[in-house]
């Protein structure tokens, strides 16, 4: 595992006071959000902003960093000092539930204490398809315990990732539970982190002249314009329509072009008179 210089993400030093690291803070959330962004790796960028802003703007969790960063420079290997459970974790655990996003450094050192992580009870998968991972919903989970059953419920909440990890919590002499999510495959959407592609097939005609077409997401259909002139295999964004979250991912529609089958007298006629007509060449530019 590698070190992270949450200062130098946001272009800082350690003297700088918490009013710098804001300001630092929200210029560069605005510079690289997915939104709005056109720099090259925005998200990853937005993503390593809102990490080191989640540590740095906490005092506590600052002044505990800083006494990591005293010995470590940004990219050399980490490992957590032995006491770090003892100098930080007893002072209250700070983690998160979800730390979908967030690198293994940061959840190494302010995830839930090692030995909190050691006692919860691994319950197993949770098969989530996609429409559920998009709006969220409840489980009944049965669990067989030393012969007796036990069952709770799960709460997956909106925008939750495949391989996220949920808790549950645990009551009296029962530890926690650690389910796992995963994500079913889906016939039209493909998933990748937030992020949903779906492939569009269009005739020939379509993709030269432009038109507009009905098209599937999870929050319901929506008209989309294919600009004329566009190619097979290019892909059209629709922003914030992947699965939600902070930011709510993006659906990216690939083109595909399906061409009409020569089985009709009329068809192959037509394709001659194309053939004849159209002065097109497909490897004009071809090595």
């Amino acid at each position: 595992m590698r070190f992270k210089d949450y200062y130098e993400t946001l272009g800082l030093t350690r003297s700088s006071s918490a009013d710098e690291i804001k300001r630092a803070y929200r210029k560069l959330a605005r510079k690289y959000h997915p939104d709005v962004s056109k720099e090259k790796d925005a998200e990853a960028k937005f993503k390593e902003v809102q990490e080191a802003y989640e540590v740095l703007k906490d005092a506590e969790k600052r002044a505990a960093y800083d006494q990591l960063g005293r010995d470590y420079r940004s990219g050399q290997q980490f490992r957590p000092p032995p006491d770090w459970e003892q100098r930080f974790g007893a002072r209250g655990q700070h983690g998160f539930t979800d730390l979908n996003g967030f690198s293994d450094f940061f959840s190494t050192l302010f995830g839930h204490s090692s030995e909190q992580a050691s006692s919860d009870a691994d319950a197993g998968t949770l098969e989530v398809s996609v429409e559920e991972a998009y709006a969220g919903t409840r489980r009944r989970v049965t669990l067989n315990e030393a012969g007796h059953t036990r069952t709770v419920e799960v709460a997956i909440p909106a925008g939750v990732a495949d391989g996220q990890a949920l808790r549950i919590a645990g009551s009296g002499t029962r530890p926690p539970l650690v389910f796992r999510v995963k994500l079913r495959p889906h016939p039209v959407f493909l998933v990748q982190a937030r992020d949903v592609t779906v492939e569009l097939p269009l005739a020939p005609w379509e993709l030269a002249l432009g038109c507009k077409i009905s098209v599937p997401t999870l929050g319901g259909t929506v008209e989309l314009t294919i600009p004329a002139g566009a190619q097979a295999g290019q892909k059209l964004r629709l922003r914030g329509r992947g699965l939600p979250g902070k930011p709510s991912g993006d659906q990216f529609v690939s083109l595909k072009v399906v061409i009409p089958p020569a089985q009709s007298t009329e068809a192959r006629e037509a394709y001659e008179r194309m053939k004849r007509d159209l002065p097109f060449d497909p490897r004009a530019n071809w090595p």
